[in-house]
């Protein structure tokens, strides 16, 4: 998406603002600079428009200078490369600027492009291992309730003004992300929720992005197939909060359930405004009282859970749709961040009552004598959540009686952090009455190989820690082996996909959707009634409304 009156920027501007030198081309006059004009910028050569600047970046594949040509052809007016690139060019008869760097100064150029539209948002950020995509959905509606016209932007989709577009990454590439500012500003957006992953804070996709408030959710493994440990990877959620970073916070809200949130702000407080979050009673949030917390009991009904939050001016009521113990620590830390950005906290906590989110716990119904459940989880401390979650709802459904069991299938993505894959299984098989272990991504690797690691964590344990283990690699029939096992009263959970539409086998991305899956085979086995349950034909789209499966 693109603004619909961009601004212009002279290239002698940017080249100024970069500290890029132009290539000496024939025919090419140093008054140029001055005469041409940018529009955009784009790292991207098949998404050019005219008058954009093309950023050809060096890429882990191929050097982005390689597209040059085609960059130009579709109207490129200049293009920003390394030396490396810079050599590989053949005449393009547009002005090449050379920077030792290019993508250090993507950021602070992409805003500078775009007429710094952060500047004129109330950007919210929230960054963590778990949690950011239902804290940003929480805040999102809590900032909303309170007035503000706001857009959301993260791992499920961006949402402006009602218009709703798929996300390819959490975090978009700087150039895309400042073009979407620059729209939310044509279209009178206030505020912006958006999840912060740490790839983007490690390799610069959100600089130039000025955080009004930032979020801490809290810190477990994943993604260390790219940083080099937990240290490494703190370090890059770090940059969200850090006074000396240039992508720092002005207010930075931390939930510290965890060592790495009190970590975080012993780190930075009395160099930056903190304010801290407990999730729930019993927390120990270290010897400081935390400026949000829950000080009584957490009331759990089967549709949902309520609970009250103490804050800086008293006590607020807060009413979720969504389970378990860790969407309380989202809540309350949704509320403070609503707090911290000016809304009325009251008025906020008010509106999340009505929150659900795509592939985040949630049920699918056609008929069945039990519960079924898609989440999203795929960390070993996610998993474990999720069933303590649902293990404490079959004590609740049973009162006195025995509690029903419970059935996890579940397997690891390929090209991704593969120390977790035993974790996740041990994690799996611990807590599940049945575990299948499938294929989730494979991506490049081999689907076998993955199912392996995981089905070695979960046979590690003792035969008296675990329940049975299954091996399952087709997912659809994994699913549906799960459905057939369940009986009344149990619960059969499907985590790993969550929202995701389709599933990537050696490069190719077949449509796949965990929701309608599950929501087929339960129908087949319930044999409901025409009506009972609609099964979406259309697996291809960004994600299911709620009138398509019914979910509560």
């Amino acid at each position: 998406m693109r603004p619909a009156v961009p601004p212009s920027t002279a290239l002698r501007t940017v080249a100024e603002l970069t500290g890029a030198c132009p290539l000496p081309r024939a025919g090419h006059s140093d008054a140029e600079l001055t005469d041409i004009v940018v529009t955009g910028i784009e790292q991207r050569s098949n998404a050019v428009q005219p008058g954009d600047l093309f950023a050809g970046l060096a890429g882990a594949k191929a050097h982005g200078a390689r597209f040059a040509a085609d960059a130009v052809a579709r109207g490129a007016v200049a293009v920003l490369t390394d030396p490396a690139g810079a050599e590989s060019l053949g005449e393009l008869g547009v002005p090449v600027l050379v920077h030792d760097t290019p993508r250090a100064v993507l950021g602070e150029l992409s805003a500078a492009i775009y007429g710094y539209p952060s500047r004129q948002l109330r950007v919210v950020g929230i960054t963590g291992t778990s949690g950011k995509t239902t804290t940003a959905y929480l805040v999102e509606a809590g900032l909303a309730a309170a007035g503000n016209r706001v857009a959301l932007l993260g791992t499920i989709e961006t949402r402006i003004g009602g218009e709703r577009v798929p996300s390819a990454l959490t975090t978009p590439e700087a150039p895309q992300l400042h073009a979407l500012f620059a729209v939310m500003v044509e279209r009178g957006v206030e505020a912006v929720v958006m999840e912060v992953s740490s790839h983007a804070l490690a390799l610069g996709r959100v600089d130039g992005v000025e955080f009004g408030v930032g979020a801490f959710t809290n810190l477990s493994q994943d993604h260390l197939d790219f940083h080099a440990d937990f240290e490494d990877y703190f370090a890059a959620k770090r940059r969200l909060f850090e006074p000396s970073s240039p992508v720092a916070a002005e207010i930075s809200v931390l939930c510290v359930d965890d060592a790495w949130g009190r970590r975080l702000a012993r780190e930075i407080s009395g160099r930056a405004a903190v304010v801290t979050v407990a999730g729930g009673p019993g927390t120990d949030s270290g010897s400081d009282t935390p400026d949000w917390s829950v000080p009584g009991p957490i009331t759990v009904h089967d549709t949902g859970q309520e609970f009250t939050v103490l804050g800086p001016d008293g006590e607020i009521d807060v009413r979720l749709r969504l389970p378990g113990r860790y969407n309380v620590a989202n809540a309350v830390l949704a509320v403070a961040v609503c707090a911290a950005a000016g809304a009325d906290p009251a008025a906020a906590a008010a509106a999340l009552a009505e929150v659900d989110v795509p592939g985040r716990m949630q049920r699918v119904e056609a008929g069945q004598d039990f519960l079924a459940i898609v989440d999203y989880a795929h960390k070993p401390a996610a998993i474990e959540s999720v069933i303590a979650t649902l293990r404490k709802h079959l004590e609740h459904s049973a009162g006195d009686a025995e509690p029903g069991r419970l059935a996890v299938v579940v397997g690891a993505g390929g090209d991704r952090d593969t120390g977790k894959r035993p974790l996740m299984g041990a994690a799996a098989a611990r807590g599940a009455d049945l575990l299948i272990i499938t294929d989730d991504n494979p991506r490049s690797e081999d689907a076998a190989a993955i199912r392996a690691a995981v089905r070695a964590g979960a046979e590690a344990l003792a035969d008296a820690e675990r329940g049975e283990v299954r091996e399952i690699g087709d997912r659809r029939d994994a699913i549906a082996a799960a459905v057939d096992w369940a009986r009344a009263g149990d619960v059969v959970l499907v985590a790993g996909k969550g929202h995701e539409t389709g599933q990537e086998i050696a490069g190719v991305k077949h449509a796949f959707d965990d929701r309608e899956v599950l929501a087929a085979a339960l129908y087949r086995k319930s044999a409901a009634p025409s009506g009972a349950a609609h099964v979406p034909t259309d697996s291809r789209r960004s994600a299911p409304d709620s009138k398509d499966l019914t979910v509560s």
